[in-house]
């Protein structure tokens, strides 16, 4: 199976849900609408000659100053054809959700999770979407790029007596 075959089958199948595809690092990708999300990965899971049926991977992508900001994007890979393919959704800014795909892989849920906790962005329909790595009283998604960088200087042998005298354990 080759990228323009999977490419071809989608825009037979599913003409307006594609926005745009191509190739990057041999890899195929397809940009799809939000809506249409679950048909397509529920088709390239279950067609047999595509058989999609392994989520390896789930994230949350960051574009400030771009419309739309944020991305979604799934790696999919077929055991059977022994190839990948990656979907890409775009995600608004002041709409981020994004339709859940737990009901296709149960791999989607912690990923899916995290990608609320880090990004902000709502996926509908899932069974338990709640903070993962951050407290429930966290305030705000760290990996949001208009977040605020919080740093510590790291000492070492030159400026360890400069970095230590603003710790805690120097004042005692």
């Amino acid at each position: 199976m080759d990228n323009p075959t999977v490419i071809n089958r989608l825009r037979e199948t599913h003409p307006e849900a594609i926005i745009s595809a191509g190739e990057a690092q041999g890899d195929g990708f397809l940009v799809v609408r939000r809506e249409a999300l679950v048909s397509v990965a529920q088709f390239l899971r279950d067609d047999p000659a595509l058989r999609y049926i392994f989520l390896e991977n789930l994230c949350g992508v960051d574009y400030l100053g771009r419309e739309p900001r944020f991305e979604v994007v799934y790696h999919l890979f077929s055991f059977a054809n022994c190839h990948r393919v990656c979907l890409k959704v775009g995600v608004p800014e002041g709409d981020p959700t994004v339709p859940s795909l737990t009901g296709l892989w149960a791999t989607a849920n912690w990923p899916e999770r995290e990608t609320y906790d880090m990004f902000g962005i709502t996926f509908t329909g899932h069974p338990s979407l709640q903070r993962i790595l951050l407290p429930d009283d966290w305030e705000g998604h760290p990996l949001r790029k208009d977040v605020p960088l919080g740093a510590e200087e790291v000492a070492f042998s030159i400026n360890r007596e400069n970095v230590y005298a603003h710790k805690v354990f120097a004042r005692e």
